[in-house]
């Protein structure tokens, strides 16, 4: 059990990939986190297979073990100041694919700024569509809306940023209804194709809305730390923490992972140090705090380290960063 005297910090994407780590790392001037890195002990890493239906930090946090997308519509609803009745709720999310040579990829969803004017009249516009279905969809806000579908239960779906980047052949929902979704998501898409909002959008240069992602089913609201952060950061931006602040999540290397800005994950590195590990460090050494945990990740991969007051005395282990990498 945590108590009120240990903080753990979980920064997705702060492990930097096999390929470019060495160069990566040799980058970079973090004392704090190589002083901790060095001399704490690593107490548990999860490696995700290819093709996983969500990221590392997104399983660990949600304590969701199969393989779908981490179990969140209920709990991303209360989030935003609703509520869901019973039954299999899925997260709806307007998002832009972009054509690549031949497929779709979908695009960081962060990219597609959506006011709550856009928001509501393209929620307005597919609504009829998903009630001639006898599905019940419900407006969270412009990023966000859910869809009440008991039949699709089984589906396995992916979450936006397992997916992004990627085509989506491989990780569009499947489940013995798939073929209903797909039908479904094309009448959207053409009802969209020629909607006034996006050719406003496109004109101002603005991304177009032209697909619905689906993932996060629940049938009741997740109550762990892990997931109230997760739908926390989801619902609010770059950062969310607990209520007592012993956990904080802080999502600011993943848009820089995702598009490949390694330029970009290096300055943010280092203001991750600045401030959020050094003063960390420094409630470690004063004894305001007795553990940091560390809870980093990539795409494929997460390390739990562990950093006691001890540890901090370990004179004989040099400061590196080189751990990151194995």
């Amino acid at each position: 059990m945590i108590g009120m005297s240990s903080l753990t910090l979980v920064i997705p994407f702060a492990l930097p990939p096999h390929a470019l780590a060495r160069d990566l790392l040799s980058s970079l001037n973090l004392p704090a986190l190589a002083k901790l890195v060095a001399r704490a002990r690593r107490v548990e890493r999860i490696l995700n297979p290819a093709f996983n239906a969500c990221l590392p930090h997104e399983r660990w946090l949600s304590g969701h073990q199969g393989d779908n997308s981490p179990p969140l519509a209920h709990t991303l609803m209360a989030a935003l100041g609703g509520s869901l009745a019973s039954g299999s709720w899925f997260i709806v999310q307007p998002v832009h694919l972009h054509v690549a040579r031949d497929h779709l990829v979908l695009t960081d969803h962060r990219h597609l700024s959506l006011n709550d004017q856009e928001g509501q009249g393209l929620f307005q516009a597919v609504q009829p569509l998903f009630a001639e279905q006898n599905l019940e969809l419900v407006y969270g806000n412009a990023h966000y809306w859910f869809v009440r579908a008991d039949a699709w239960s089984d589906f396995r779906t992916c979450s936006p940023d397992a997916v992004c980047g990627h085509n989506i052949d491989v990780w569009q929902p499947k489940g013995n209804a798939a073929r209903d979704w797909r039908r479904l998501h094309n009448e959207v898409q053409m009802l969209w194709h020629q909607h006034a909002l996006n050719l406003e959008r496109e004109d101002r240069g603005d991304l177009r809305v032209n697909a619905l992602w689906l993932w996060g089913a629940s049938d009741h609201e997740q109550t762990s730390i892990g997931s109230q952060l997760l739908t926390r950061l989801i619902a609010q931006g770059c950062e969310a923490s607990s209520p007592h602040q012993d956990w904080r999540l802080i999502d600011a290397l993943t848009p820089l992972a995702l598009a490949e800005d390694w330029s970009g994950w290096l300055q943010q590195m280092q203001q991750l140090e600045d401030n959020h590990i050094a003063p960390a460090q420094e409630q470690l050494i004063t004894g305001e705090l007795d553990e940091i945990r560390l809870v980093f990740s990539d795409g494929q991969r997460l390390d739990l380290w562990s950093a006691r007051r001890s540890s901090m005395r370990k004179f004989w282990v040099s400061p590196s960063l080189s751990r990151l990498a194995s």
